[in-house]
C-alpha cells in the first residue's frame, strides 16, 4: 500500500496492489498542469481509495478525459480518460516516500517543450 497528497493534504489517498511503471508525458496538456512534463503511474479505480477529498475537483480538458486537482493548493493529481477502462492515471511525485517505481517510456515527445531534452535512452514516443 502506498499514500499520498497534494500540497495541502485537502486530498490525499491510498493505493492498493501492483503499480504500473511511470509513464512521462509531454503533451500540452500536462506542461500546461505541471508547469513541466508529467510523471504519472496508473491504477484500476479499486485500488485508488480517497482518505480526504474535500478539496478535490475535476477539469474537463478534453471531450473524454478529466484531470484531477487539488482547489485549494493547485497541485495536479489525477488523470482518467473515459475509454480506459476507469482507469485513474496517478502523477507519480504525489506518491508519499519510496515509490520504488521507475520510468520506461516518455509519451507524445513530438509537443515536447524546447527547452530541456530528453537523454535518459529511455523509448520515445511521438503520441501514445
Amino acid at each position: 500500500m502506498k499514500t499520498g497528497s497534494c500540497l495541502c493534504g485537502g486530498v490525499a489517498y491510498t493505493l492498493t496492489g501492483e503499480l504500473r511503471p511511470s509513464v512521462a508525458c509531454h503533451c500540452v496538456q500536462c506542461r500546461k498542469t505541471s508547469g513541466h512534463h508529467v510523471s504519472a503511474t496508473q491504477v484500476n479505480p479499486d485500488q485508488l481509495q480517497f482518505t480526504s477529498d474535500a478539496t478535490l475537483a475535476w477539469f474537463q480538458s478534453s471531450p473524454k478525459a478529466q484531470r484531477g486537482f487539488c482547489n485549494h493548493c493547485g497541485s495536479s493529481l489525477f488523470w482518467r480518460h473515459e475509454d480506459d477502462g476507469g482507469r485513474v492515471s496517478v502523477m507519480s511525485g504525489t506518491i508519499d516516500g519510496a515509490t520504488g517505481l521507475h520510468t520506461d517510456k516518455h509519451i507524445y515527445v513530438a509537443d515536447k517543450g524546447d527547452y530541456y531534452e530528453i537523454a535518459d535512452g529511455l523509448p520515445q514516443l511521438k503520441t501514445y
